[in-house]
């Protein structure tokens, strides 16, 4: 059965795989207990009640967010919202483990076992660096002329794992924080590694000097400030949007922002929240957005056409929201007599998808405005190498004596696809400090590549790094 008819499948049967790791449980966007969102465009603050307890003040957005009993406050407001990521997967679609970063050595390129960069198809295929291509010669990459020198981008997420070596050094352990409400710092708490893996995707270094080496980022001289708003499995919008607002006024370029509702708390008719839900999304994203900062956020993981006026996909669809929509390719380093042959994976006929083919549970539909490599995976494959056609990034893992040790895992979703843009972002800013969050926006856009699917599935096209830097520099 090809992908085109998986998807089909999905759509027909009303399956929402997307919405979490196969096999895990459901994610959810359920009501905050007594946590609500106050719009102060509707609402006069002198107004509140003295006993509402005021969480997160977001008053530059007008908008706060507000514990209490949301009916003692007179005008608009509206229930925050728990996004469950229940095992951490939700934001992934398919999670594989890898190596922990000590691994025992194996020869480089085509000759044994590859090494760690060279599970980074993503990057490979967009020639980033000299150290990943297997081009005669090299040739020039992205990296000559860009790797995000100067520039800052948030990860508001699950937290940072920063004892990784491939992230040592990125993160900014003086502005990252911690917006949830528990006593912990912004380092993970229970969530998992989805925001680690998503760091290295924009970020990571390759400077574990183990014999597999690392991976490496986008931009690898950007700066991370992590914000974690997740507490163990749960995470609360407005605890992400807090996020939001600290990120832009701590001068970050960008925000990585791999978070939304899941299915089926995208369908306004049955669930007429989601009116008041955007504004409080857009108005926060206007607040951003004029302190210099672009959002970059995952279009969601559903199968989903985001396009009928009864569909609503927070925080994708909101005004100010760059959404990214995934691809992936099927067969790379499958099996056969080329499978230790690294050199051979992306080329020829050797790839039953190309690495820029919708992956099959993205959503897609007007709220695309460009896709990326998020990773794809084919249900029906028994195929031990199939984990290849995942991304690969920086994770961590706990050893048998339960303690946390750094290591690379495979991830697919369009939590994946939202940091490769981000990275974008950045290199971008870095050529062009004062580019405005428009300009950097229709810059992507402009250049991006014609993809299989079309607008539907790609916005603008497909990220290419290559036309990228070359209009901007």
């Amino acid at each position: 059965m090809s992908q085109h008819n998986r998807r089909t499948f999905l759509q027909l049967t009303g399956t929402a795989i997307g919405a979490a790791t196969l096999g895990a449980g459901t994610a959810t966007a359920s009501t905050s207990d007594s946590r609500f969102f106050i719009n102060l465009r509707d609402v006069d603050r002198s107004e509140v009640p003295d006993d509402i307890e005021i969480i997160h003040d977001l008053s530059q957005a007008d908008v706060l967010v507000a514990r209490g009993d949301q009916e003692r406050v007179n005008g608009t407001t509206v229930a925050d919202r728990v996004i469950d990521r229940g095992d951490d997967r939700t934001g992934a679609v398919k999670s594989r483990d890898g190596p922990t970063t000590d691994g025992k050595g194996s020869s480089h390129n085509h000759d044994g076992p590859p090494k760690n960069s060279e599970f980074q198809w993503d990057k490979r295929i967009q020639d980033l660096n000299n150290e990943l291509t297997d081009k005669p010669g090299g040739g020039k990459s992205i990296h000559d002329t860009a790797t995000g020198a100067g520039t800052r981008v948030a990860v508001v997420d699950s937290g940072v794992y920063d004892a990784h070596p491939d992230l040592a050094g990125v993160v900014n352990d003086d502005l990252s924080e911690n917006v949830s409400e528990d006593e912990f710092d912004f380092r993970p708490n229970g969530a998992g590694d989805h925001g680690t893996h998503v760091a290295g995707i924009i970020a990571a270094t390759n400077s574990n000097d183990g014999p597999d080496g690392g991976v490496l980022g986008t931009a690898p001289d950007t700066e991370i400030v992590a914000y974690r708003m997740f507490s163990g499995q749960e995470g609360k919008q407005g605890d992400g949007y807090a996020g939001w607002v600290k990120a832009a006024e701590a001068d970050c370029d960008v925000i990585n922002y791999s978070v939304g509702f899941p299915a089926p708390f995208v369908y306004v008719d049955e669930y007429p929240f989601l009116t008041e839900e955007l504004r409080i999304a857009e108005q926060v994203a206007e607040y951003v957005r004029s302190q210099g900062t672009v959002i970059v956020n995952s279009a969601g993981n559903d199968s989903l056409n985001m396009s009928p006026e009864n569909t609503l996909s927070i925080p994708t669809e909101a005004e100010g929201v760059f959404g990214v929509a995934a691809t992936g390719p099927i067969g790379c380093g499958w099996g056969g007599k080329h499978s230790d042959n690294e050199a051979k994976w992306l080329t020829g006929n050797r790839l039953e998808d190309p690495t820029d083919s919708p992956a099959f549970y993205t959503n897609y539909g007007s709220a695309v405005d460009v896709s990326a490599a998020g990773g794809d995976f084919d249900t029906e494959a028994e195929v031990e190498e199939a984990q290849r056609d995942l991304v690969y990034s920086t994770v961590f893992e706990t050893d048998e004596s339960g303690d946390t040790v750094p290591a690379y895992g495979w991830k697919a979703g369009t939590s994946m696809a939202a940091p490769q843009v981000a990275g974008a972002a950045a290199l971008v800013r870095s050529l062009r400090p004062d580019a405005s969050v428009e300009e950097i926006e229709s810059l992507i856009q402009d250049t991006a590549s014609s993809a299989p699917g079309g607008e539907t599935y790609h916005g603008a096209g497909h990220l290419d790094l290559e036309r990228l830097v070359k209009r901007v520099k």
